[in-house]
């Protein structure tokens, strides 16, 4: 879920101006076309721009269908040590230094698409777009975008018949998972249940829930990007199937007003720690590699 900024670059032109000398004789005369006066192309004005009023509004977390972000993701199976305090500056604000340079950080292009096609549209016929649920897009979650809320409809493989076999969960109610406005001290509870799901390729139903609050707003440092206002959104997710054991996870998203969630960090499966210290996965928004 991210909303995209194009950034434009301005080129400076310079115009030489040659002066003719013609032959010195009498009634010579000479004649300067007229010319139309210099246009520029006429750039788009950006759909957002952040206003860094405190809040991140229904327009500033708005889905940029067809446009990639790019995130350098921690590898598959290997855990990561996370600081999701930060520091306090001079100034007594937070600080959230994520800059590090990893060398065996994977990169994942993340693209929101419409449903257009995907064989899974007739379960959702509300759906407005589709983002990867996991950073190897084998399962995809589908959304809606109103002015309350973005809504989560479910969840199903991106593959018909992967190896794994397929997925496909939906919920009866829409989740909440980021209620607007968003700004700290706000927190909302979001149930999803289902029934005649199936998950990698077996029956299922249960129940979701999803906790969530904005705790903080500080600076968010990465390695090609510095945000002055992200707000720190933590979800406590629990999960209670008809038949089997309860599992819970937690995930802490960094969101700027425009640009979405810029920083994520998920923790171990039945984590009790809020402020744990070692994630399963760590996203942070990159420059794509050149």
């Amino acid at each position: 879920m991210r909303s995209a900024i194009l950034l434009s670059a301005v080129g400076l032109a310079s115009a030489l101006v040659l002066a003719l000398v013609g032959p010195a004789c009498t009634n010579n005369q000479t004649f300067l076309p007229e010319r139309a006066s210099y246009a520029t192309d006429g750039q788009a004005p950006l759909s957002c721009v952040p206003n860094l009023d405190g809040q991140i509004d229904a327009t500033e977390l708005m889905p940029a269908i067809g446009l990639t972000a790019t995130y350098l993701v921690s590898p598959p199976g290997v855990t990561r040590p996370v600081n999701l305090d930060g520091t306090t500056d001079a100034a007594g604000k937070i600080v959230w230094d994520w800059s590090t340079d990893l060398a065996d950080d994977r990169q994942a292009m993340i693209t929101a698409t419409t449903l257009d096609g995907k064989w899974y549209a007739g379960s959702f016929p509300t759906g407005q777009f589709v983002t990867p649920f996991d950073a190897g897009d084998t399962v995809e979650a589908v959304y809606v975008h109103d002015t309350g809320a973005v809504r989560l409809l479910g969840l199903a493989s991106t593959d018909p018949s992967p190896p794994e076999g397929k997925t496909l969960i939906v919920y009866q109610v829409p989740v909440a998972v980021f209620e607007f406005p968003i700004k700290p001290g706000a927190a909302w509870k979001s149930v999803g249940q289902y029934t005649n799901a199936t998950v990698r390729g077996l029956p299922f139903a249960g129940t979701d829930t999803y906790d969530t609050k904005v705790d903080a707003v500080g600076t968010m440092i990465l390695h090609d990007f510095t945000f002055q206002q992200a707000m720190r959104v933590r979800t406590l997710v629990t999960l209670v199937p008809v038949a089997g054991q309860t599992t819970t996870q937690r995930q802490v998203s960094y969101l700027f007003e425009c640009f979405g969630e810029v920083a994520r960090a998920t923790s171990l499966p039945n984590e009790k720690t809020e402020d744990f210290t070692t994630a399963s996965e760590i996203r942070r928004l990159g420059a794509t590699a050149q």
